[in-house]
């Protein structure tokens, strides 16, 4: 399947973000390292966070772990280049999470305007396994470049958490909280933090992920689901075994399909204000281009 990059840089320019453009510039040889911590870098706050909509649908300015995941996504981007911004963040992190090593899903938003009531109405005394697995799945994929963020004492508390949260995982689970431990215990296995932990968690998962890899969200969208590289988005790790060969690739076939008539992708989810609903287009093109690119396929 064929994937139209030209008309992908012509939608993101018409449409996307500088971050998302100068990741695209990255992504398909040109810009550079610089350049994308240029562009995440306006939405920095004095104390290391990010925030000012870097997460779409969080639009206050205020520093959130939410702005600390797209912070680390675009990071990634950079390797084999590293920047002392990654363990910035780490820092940052490690100030804002909860003594169980966890991070609350959202801290305060004392400015709620355009945010999605998910993360205005977060509990910031209580860890959430789904944003602290999310997060800590991004910095360790970002540590095989980075030995400041391989090291980070953040990254060992949090990736202790999600080992001990991990193991209370049942039937019911909600559906992003299930692939993002997932994706946590993919990468932690890679990175050799916790690569038999992860594997013998992985194992007792299992049951719990379909064959297909198609989970509903509760309470999303009616076509919300998570899908088989919601789970495992890189090839050559441990969760990848939770999937068929075939389909994994019946689901890179769907990615490279869903680009649309103007150059770029849409999500499958509900958006919270007008440039959200237009910044998350320009995100998901630029991801859907990153796992292409990463499973062969670009």
């Amino acid at each position: 399947m064929t994937v139209d990059v030209p008309g992908a840089a012509a939608f993101l320019a018409s449409a996307g973000r500088v971050l998302d453009r100068r990741r695209f510039e990255l992504l398909t040889g040109g810009g550079s390292p610089d350049a994308v911590v240029a562009a995440v870098d306006a939405y920095r706050n004095d104390d290391g966070g990010y925030g000012w909509g870097l997460e779409p649908d969080l639009r206050s300015g205020t520093s959130q772990p939410g702005g600390a995941l797209h912070a680390l996504e675009a990071f990634a981007d950079l390797t084999p280049a590293t920047t002392a911004r990654a363990a910035e963040v780490c820092d940052w992190l490690a100030a804002v999470s909860l003594p169980d090593g966890g991070l609350p899903f959202a801290l305060p938003v004392p400015d709620p305007a355009a945010c999605a009531p998910f993360w205005t109405q977060a509990d910031p005394t209580r860890s959430s396994l789904q944003i602290t697995a999310v997060v800590a799945a991004t910095a360790h994929r970002l540590a095989e470049a980075d030995p400041a963020v391989a090291g980070s004492p953040w990254l060992s508390r949090a990736t202790a958490y999600c080992l001990q949260a991990a193991r209370g995982l049942g039937p019911g689970t909600n559906a992003m909280e299930l692939a993002f431990a997932v994706q946590f215990l993919d990468a932690a296995g890679r990175t050799g933090a916790a690569s038999d932990d992860a594997a013998a968690l992985l194992d007792r998962l299992r049951p719990l992920v379909p064959a297909d890899g198609l989970l509903h969200v509760a309470g999303g969208a009616e076509g919300e689901f998570m899908r088989p590289l919601d789970f495992a988005p890189l090839p050559g790790g441990p969760a990848r075994e939770l999937f068929t060969p075939a389909v994994v690739e019946a689901e890179l076939d769907r990615l490279a399909a869903g680009q649309q008539a103007d150059g770029g992708w849409t999500v499958d989810f509900d958006s919270w204000s007008p440039a959200a609903a237009l910044e998350w287009r320009g995100h998901r093109t630029v991801n859907a281009l990153v796992l292409l690119r990463a499973n062969g396929r670009l």
